[in-house]
């Protein structure tokens, strides 16, 4: 698939990993132009069956995104009473790289706050440079809230006190705090960043698409009520063993000396082995 014609976004496919790069000076506001892009560049991962690993990054080292544009938010309606009934365009937007079957990464090496940080919460994953990567929700000392997911995801990421204390106090979060918090997977020096991110992406990569996409959709089903998430986890199950994929890597992972002492003890440079050849 060719991703043109884009303004704001860069798009780079390679060996099943898609990189987006955000570039929209001069600090990557989440305007209508960078929204609508982000929102056709979803789409279009989505479909794409060449890529199996979607890499999120920013060409400003000081903004991944600012945040939402504000005077945009002014010019929203202000008289709206009812009560929606599903979940607003730009909820969908930043939900599709959760739903989406190919692992989605978020590598942050400066501001993402707000609608920024939002879109880094729909993520799978979110890594982050030390002494860099800044993370808030600044929306309610501008007298409004979190309104693109912010407040569903934040409490199920870090719980409810921590989510509050974000969300109320709108400070900003640095990378090893935010790493604490379970708000980032890990905060990584500056220079470790780039490197572990595109090995982790690539790793990744190397596997099955069924196997990441059952993978995530087992994982999500960790929401609903235990016994009702063992059942999704063992339908998941059933369709990843009947893939042609499944059954020719556990075939070969056995011819390979897969449970023996020797191959146990290194399985890594096996798995390696079995990515090598599809």
């Amino acid at each position: 698939m060719a991703y043109d014609g884009y303004a704001c976004l860069r798009v780079r496919v390679e060996d099943g990993v898609a990189t987006v790069t955000i570039d929209h000076p001069p600090i990557n506001l989440f305007d209508v132009p960078l929204i609508t892009e982000m929102d056709r560049v979803g789409r279009e991962l989505e479909a794409d069956a060449a890529v199996r690993v979607v890499v999120l990054q920013s060409a400003n080292p000081e903004f991944f995104i600012a945040h939402a544009d504000v005077a945009m938010i002014e010019q929203l309606p202000r008289d709206v009473r009812e009560k929606p009934t599903a979940p607003h365009g730009f909820h969908r937007m930043v939900d599709r790289f959760r739903t989406m079957p190919k692992a989605t990464i978020g590598k942050i090496e400066g501001r993402a706050r707000g609608g920024g940080s939002e879109l880094l919460l729909s993520l799978d994953m979110r890594f982050g440079a030390l002494g860099r990567a800044i993370v808030s929700q600044p929306e309610v000392a501008l007298g409004i809230l979190p309104g693109g997911s912010g407040t569903q995801r934040l409490p199920r990421l870090i719980g409810r006190a921590r989510a509050l204390e974000v969300i109320l106090g709108c400070e900003d979060f640095p990378a090893d705090l935010a790493e604490r918090y379970g708000y980032l997977n890990r905060a990584l020096p500056a220079d470790a960043l780039g490197p572990f991110v595109d090995r982790l992406a690539r790793r990744i990569a190397s596997f099955p698409a069924e196997a990441i996409a059952f993978a995530k959709r087992s994982v999500d089903a960790a929401e609903l009520p235990t016994e009702a998430g063992l059942v999704e986890e063992a339908h998941w199950f059933n369709q990843a063993l009947g893939t042609a994929a499944a059954q020719e890597r556990m075939r070969r992972f056995l011819a390979l000396g897969g449970q023996t002492r020797d191959v146990e003890l290194d399985l890594e440079a096996t798995l390696a082995a079995l990515a090598r050849r599809g």
